[in-house]
C-alpha cells in the first residue's frame, strides 16, 4: 500500500510528457540491453564481452566514468568554485598513454579475464587475492554511491521516497546486467552516452538563451571571469589545496593510472576490444575526449551561475534542508535570513542588470560595478553560511551543503517540460551506466578471482556463467543496501574520489612492481601492500579527524600508497637472503 501511494504521488512532480520521455528512454535502454545479448553465452562472452570495436570500447569506458554524480555534482562544483576542478583530469592523458604502452599488451598476451589474474602469474595467489579484495571493497562501496547519488537528490527535490528510488535504479541495472553480462553493459552504454550528451548540450543552449537579450555568450564568460569562476589552472603549490596543477599532474595521474589500469570496472571495458589496437584506440579516444567533456559540464555550471545572478535562488538549494528548519523552533530565525536573502538578491539583480548594460556598451564603470557585485555576493555567501548553521542545529542529520542540488534545481524550475524528463533520464542513465559497469566488474572479479580460483577449475563453462549472474545479483543487492544507509558527504564526486584514493594507490603499487621491478617476488609485495594500505588509511583517519592535524589531501594518498608499496617491496626483497625466506604464516 505504501509503494502504491508513492506511485500515486509522483504525477504531481512531473507532467505527462516528462514521464513519457523519462520512462520510454529508460525502458528502451533496459530492453535494448536484454535484446542485444539474448541467447546462450560462454563464460568468456559473458565476462569479457569480446570483439568490440574501438568506438564501443571508448564510449563504454567514458560512460563507466560518467556517472550520475558527474552530471549532478560537477555543475554544482563549478557554480561554487568555478572551472578549477577540470585540473583533476589533466593526469588522464598521461595515465592512458602509459596503460596503452605497458598494461594493454600484457593483459592481451596473457588472455586474462580480470586484471588480477596477471598478479598470480607474476607473484602468487595471496597477492592476487589481496588486490581483488581491495578492489571489491572500494568498488562495492562506490556502486552503492552511484545508486545513492541521483536517488538522494531526486528524492529531496521531487519529494520521492529515497528507499524506493534506490530499489528502482538498482533493479533496472540488475535486469540487463544479469541477463547479458559485459556485452550488455557495452551495448547499452553507447545509447546512454547519446542520451547524456544530447541532454547536456540542449541544457547548455537553453541556459544561454535564457540570459537577458543584451548578454551574449562572450559577455557571460566575462561576467563569470570577473566573479573568479573562469580560472582553470592554479600554479600555487599547497597541500591544503585539493585542486591545483601539481596535485592534478602528480596525485591525479596516480589515481587515473590506477583507475584505468587496475580497476576491473575499467579494465573489463577495454579487455572486450577486438585486438590490442582496438583497445588502445578506444582508451586513447576516452583520454582525449574526457577533459573537454568535463570542461563542458563545468562550463554548464558556470552558465548556471551567471543565470542565477539575474534570477532568484533559494537560501539553500536542498529542499529537505529548508523543510527541516522551517518545521523546527528555529523557523523564525530562518525566515529572517530568508528576508535578508531576498533583499540581497534584489540589490544584486539590480546591480547585475547595470553591470550587464555596462559590459554590452563597454562603459567605463565596469570595474566599479564588478567590485560592488563582489561585495553583494560575499554578503549573500555569509548569509547562506548562517542558514547552514541554523539547519545543522535544527536537524543534524540533514545535508546542509547544497552544491549537489544546484543543477537539479535549475532543471526543474527553469527548463521547459519534456526537457525536464530528458534531463532526469540523463541523470538516471548515467547512474545506470556506471552502476552496471561496477556490478559487472564486481561479479567478474568474484567469479574468476575468488570463486573459480578457490573452488577448483573442474566445473563446466555454463556453471561459471550462472555463477556470474548470481554474483551480479548479489552485488546489486549489496549496492542497493549500501545506497540505503550511506549519507551525503561534502560533495558526492569528491566522496567517490576519496574512496578510490584510499585503495587505488596500494593496488597501483602492486601492479607497478609487477610490471617494472622484476626482482621483487610474492612475499615481499604482499607484506609491502599490507603495510602501505595501513599507512594510507591511518593518514586519512588522522587527517579527517577533528584534531587540528593536517597530513595529506586525499589526492596525495594515491602517490603515497603507490610509492610506499614499491619502495617497501624493494627494500623487503633486498633484505631477504632468498626469495622464499620471508614466510607468511
Amino acid at each position: 500500500m505504501e509503494l502504491f501511494n508513492w506511485f500515486n504521488g509522483l504525477t504531481g512532480a512531473l507532467t505527462r510528457i516528462d514521464w513519457l520521455i523519462l520512462i520510454s528512454t529508460l525502458a528502451f535502454i533496459v530492453l535494448y540491453g536484454v535484446y542485444k545479448t539474448r541467447g546462450k553465452q560462454t563464460s568468456e562472452q559473458y565476462i569479457k564481452g569480446g570483439d568490440s570495436r574501438w568506438w564501443t570500447v571508448g564510449l563504454s569506458v567514458m560512460a563507466t566514468q560518467a556517472s550520475a554524480i558527474t552530471f549532478l555534482s560537477t555543475p554544482g562544483q563549478a557554480y561554487t568554485d568555478g572551472l578549477e576542478f577540470v585540473q583533476f583530469y589533466f593526469g588522464l592523458p598521461i595515465a592512458v598513454v602509459i596503460i596503452c604502452i605497458t598494461f594493454i599488451p600484457i593483459y592481451h598476451k596473457l588472455k586474462v579475464f580480470t586484471a588480477y589474474e596477471f598478479l598470480e602469474k607474476r607473484f602468487d595467489i595471496k597477492t592476487r587475492s589481496l588486490a581483488s579484495i581491495l578492489f571489491l571493497i572500494q568498488r562495492g562501496l562506490a556502486a552503492g554511491i552511484t545508486i545513492y547519488a541521483p536517488a538522494i537528490i531526486l528524492s529531496a527535490v521531487l519529494d520521492w521516497e529515497l528507499k524506493y528510488l534506490n530499489i528502482v535504479i538498482g533493479i533496472l541495472v540488475i535486469i540487463y546486467t544479469v541477463s547479458g553480462g559485459t556485452k550488455a553493459v557495452n551495448v547499452t552504454q553507447k545509447q546512454q552516452m547519446i542520451v547524456i550528451m544530447a541532454g547536456m548540450i540542449t541544457a547548455f543552449i537553453l541556459i544561454v538563451q535564457q540570459l537577458p537579450d543584451n548578454v551574449t555568450f562572450d559577455n557571460a564568460l566575462q561576467m563569470a571571469g570577473d566573479a573568479d569562476k573562469m580560472k582553470i589552472i592554479d600554479f600555487d603549490f599547497s597541500l591544503d589545496d585539493r585542486y591545483n596543477i601539481w596535485s592534478a599532474l602528480f596525485g591525479a595521474s596516480f589515481l587515473m593510472l590506477s583507475y584505468f589500469g587496475t580497476d576491473q570496472s575499467q579494465v573489463q571495458r577495454y579487455l572486450s576490444g577486438k585486438s590490442v589496437s582496438q583497445m588502445r584506440i578506444g582508451l586513447l579516444f576516452n583520454g582525449l575526449l574526457k577533459v573537454p567533456m568535463q570542461f563542458f559540464i563545468l562550463l554548464v555550471g558556470v552558465m548556471v551561475f551567471v543565470f542565477y545572478q539575474y534570477n532568484s535562488t533559494p537560501l539553500n538549494f536542498n529542499p529537505a534542508a529548508e523543510k527541516a528548519v522551517l518545521e523546527s523552533s528555529l523557523a523564525p530565525s530562518y525566515k529572517e535570513l530568508q528576508q535578508e536573502h531576498e533583499q540581497l538578491l534584489a540589490s544584486k539583480q539590480s546591480k547585475q542588470v547595470a553591470y550587464g548594460d555596462a559590459i554590452a556598451s563597454n562603459s567605463s564603470n565596469i570595474l566599479q560595478l564588478s567590485e560592488e557585485l563582489k561585495i553583494l555576493r560575499d554578503k549573500e555567501d555569509a548569509n547562506r553560511d548562517k542558514a547552514r548553521a541554523l539547519i545543522a542545529v535544527a536537524d543534524p542529520a540533514v545535508e546542509t551543503n547544497d552544491k549537489d542540488f544546484v543543477f537539479i534545481n535549475f532543471i526543474l524550475n527553469h527548463l521547459p517540460h519534456g526537457l525536464i524528463g530528458l534531463l532526469l533520464a540523463v541523470i538516471l542513465s548515467a547512474a545506470m551506466s556506471s552502476t552496471a559497469s561496477e556490478l559487472n566488474a564486481l561479479s567478474s572479479t568474484t567469479t574468476v578471482d575468488i570463486y573459480k580460483r578457490f573452488t577448483g577449475a573442474d566445473k563446466n563453462d555454463e556453471h561459471y556463467v550462472k555463477a556470474g549472474k548470481w554474483f551480479t545479483l548479489l552485488w546489486g543487492l549489496i549496492a542497493i543496501t549500501f545506497a540505503s544507509v550511506v549519507s551525503l558527504f561534502d560533495n558526492l564526486i569528491q566522496l567517490v574520489n576519496i574512496i578510490g584514493s584510499l585503495f587505488y594507490g596500494t593496488i597501483l603499487g602492486i601492479f607497478l612492481v609487477a610490471f617494472y621491478v622484476k626482482k621483487v617476488k610474492g612475499h615481499a609485495i604482499f607484506i609491502a601492500a599490507l603495510l602501505s594500505e595501513t599507512v594510507v588509511i591511518v593518514c586519512y583517519l588522522v587527517d579527517s579527524a577533528d584534531n587540528g592535524i593536517d597530513l595529506l589531501p586525499f589526492l596525495w594518498l594515491n602517490p603515497l600508497g603507490a610509492i610506499l608499496t614499491v619502495v617497501l617491496a624493494y627494500v623487503l626483497q633486498t633484505i631477504q637472503r632468498s626469495p622464499d625466506q620471508l614466510n607468511i604464516t
